[in-house]
């Protein structure tokens, strides 16, 4: 972020992250950088110091993105943006925030680093997905799962025009590598750096056909063809809509069209590999909290709740 630059937000659908907005607000107004968000945002918080635009304009106009939610938010931001990148910071307010550079109580930070040039740009790839007469962009994942009283996922998959397998399950998740953490971990795949190429295809319980992660290469296109079921399409987490036997699906990978804000000597990458550690414990996180000791716990940490 630099002077005479125009910078969007994009917020959470729910969460109120109206305080956080009044911190950038206050950066932007310093720094002589014009700050932008969705007018239906704008007008759903009430907020000051923030010009309205519409979506068109927020997505062709800006210079960078600062998104204020969690890895939902950000990969929307980064949507919103693919057809032309701009550098998008994630500011975690939600439970995970696997893919987010800061937490909430670090945005200060954050915008007296990038003012002071201590921060990178990291590119990411998406997955491109078609069907018949539409086209997403997706930078996590894209998942055929089972709709309950309609079948199992059955799907062939072709590989460069290939046939390669064929899969029964009840979820088919194709992921990114950025994704990699997201449904294709909790299915059993694997987690791959985000700086790796490639896409990962992995079945959720399946019942026949392939039943381990298949990688294929970034340059080579694979297809799905259903052949039972009726699964609905989930990109990047959001429904797309259901599939019908005889559809194919195809995804390609479109290196950098996305980019990532990194904060010098950000933690993000440690607190992510203690959070995805963390999944496996039958835990909740203030649960966990509770068993830090005291004169361990860092100030800003939530203190355990005191029974009645």
């Amino acid at each position: 972020m630099h002077d005479g630059s125009r910078i969007g937000l994009v917020l959470h659908p729910v969460r109120n992250c109206g305080g956080a907005v009044g911190q950038v607000a206050a950066w932007t107004s310093t720094h002589e950088v014009e700050l932008v968000a969705a007018a239906a945002d704008v007008e759903r918080l009430g907020l000051r110091g923030v010009t309205p635009v519409d979506v068109e304009e927020l997505a062709g106009s800006v210079d960078g993105l600062i998104a204020l939610g969690g890895d939902g938010t950000l990969l929307g931001a980064m949507r919103l943006v693919a057809a032309k990148p701009v550098p998008v910071l994630g500011v975690n307010f939600g439970r995970l925030g696997f893919l987010t550079e800061v937490e909430a109580r670090e945005l200060d930070g954050a915008l007296t680093a990038m003012a002071e040039g201590r921060s990178t740009i990291e590119p990411r790839s998406c997955l491109v997905v078609r069907g018949p007469g539409w086209e997403a962009v997706a930078f996590n994942d894209v998942v055929l799962a089972r709709v309950p009283g309609q079948g199992q996922v059955e799907g062939v998959l072709s590989v460069s025009g290939r046939r390669y397998g064929r899969y029964r399950c009840d979820s088919l998740i194709v992921s990114s590598p950025m994704g990699s953490t997201a449904y294709n971990y909790a299915a059993g795949g694997p987690v791959m750096s985000p700086g790796a190429e490639g896409v990962l295809v992995t079945p959720s319980a399946p019942m026949s056909g392939i039943s381990r992660t298949v990688m294929v290469g970034p340059a080579e296109p694979l297809s799905l063809e259903i052949t039972g079921g009726r699964p609905a399409m989930e990109i990047d987490g959001v429904w797309s809509g259901e599939c019908a036997v005889g559809d194919v699906v195809e995804v390609t990978t479109r290196p950098d069209a996305g980019l990532l804000v990194r904060i010098t000597d950000s933690r993000a990458a440690d607190r992510s590999r203690v959070k995805l550690s963390l999944l496996d414990l039958p835990l909740l996180p203030d649960e966990l909290v509770e068993l830090v000791p005291d004169d361990l716990r860092p100030p800003h940490a939530p203190q355990p709740a005191v029974p009645e």
